[in-house]
């Protein structure tokens, strides 16, 4: 309970996901049946980057504010939302924004002083839910939706040093639920080594058609900074590792490739 993203709001991992994020939720889109998103760690809508926290930091100064001064091209879709949402918009803020009339969202926070926030923003939307409980035992009761289709978007905050342990846990327990639905986690990347056992731990689960978009600021050697992060799908839409690639090398671009390591990796975990 310890962590508020107010003072991470825009950093370069933001920038990542949710740009993969935007690119998850308009996939849906392409067909016309409604389908339903879970976002199970929702944190507070959107985030104002004057404010103290994010002074405090200054993580969006190297995040959203460098690639909105360079303006990558392949991410026109994100930055244009983020610039048209106003403050900093988080998952549930992007999501709703894509949603169309008959699409449905569920958003999962567990953090008291977040979820005031969240409710009073979408409180006169009927096609959103929000839920103040642990989006961990979400997964098991939230799932399977009414829709036939749906995305599960889990960006746990890692305060917890078995957060790996329990986002393998978690996975297997939605997809067991869903198991035709797509599941994107976020992770952090530090070291390499515990990247590993955490894909090793996805293969024994027997979870099929996998990938990772992974990118790193530099060489992920020093366990004490946040080197890089990824972001893990299971049952990704159609070309969305191709996809995924461009979006990654973008941000990376965006950011400026300042520090020897620096790359991004698509990674195929298992096979469809």
């Amino acid at each position: 309970m310890n962590y508020r993203h107010a003072y991470h709001a825009g950093n370069f991992a933001d920038c990542f996901k949710h740009a993969l994020l935007v690119a998850l939720v308009d996939s849906f889109a392409r067909k016309p049946a409604p389908y339903f998103v879970l976002d199970t760690h929702a944190g507070a809508g959107r985030y104002d980057l004057t404010a103290d926290p994010a002074q405090r930091t200054g993580e969006a100064d190297w995040g959203i504010r460098r690639i909105l001064a360079t303006r990558p091209s392949v991410l026109a879709r994100y930055l244009g939302l983020v610039q048209a949402l106003g403050l900093y918009p988080g998952s549930p803020t992007l999501i709703q924004a894509l949603l169309r009339p008959a699409d449905r969202l569920v958003c999962c926070e567990l953090h008291p002083e977040d979820v005031i926030p969240l409710r009073r923003q979408f409180h006169r939307d009927p096609r959103v839910e929000v839920h103040s409980r642990s989006g961990w035992e979400a997964l098991g009761a939230l799932l399977p939706p009414g829709e036939k289709r749906g995305l599960v978007f889990v960006d746990p905050p890692f305060e917890d040093p078995d957060e790996f342990g329990a986002l393998t846990a978690g996975l297997g327990r939605g997809h067991s639920r869903f198991g035709h639905g797509v599941f994107a986690a976020w992770y952090p990347i530090k070291q390499r080594a515990a990247v590993r056992t955490f894909h090793a731990s996805l293969k024994t689960a027997e979870i099929r058609d996998i990938v990772a978009v992974e990118l790193y600021l530099r060489e992920p050697a020093n366990a004490e900074r946040l080197n890089g992060c990824g972001l893990l799908v299971i049952n990704p839409p159609y070309r969305f590792a191709e996809q995924g690639g461009m979006i990654a090398d973008a941000v990376l671009d965006g950011l400026g490739r300042d520090e020897a390591g620096a790359g991004t990796a698509v990674i195929r975990i298992t096979d469809e």
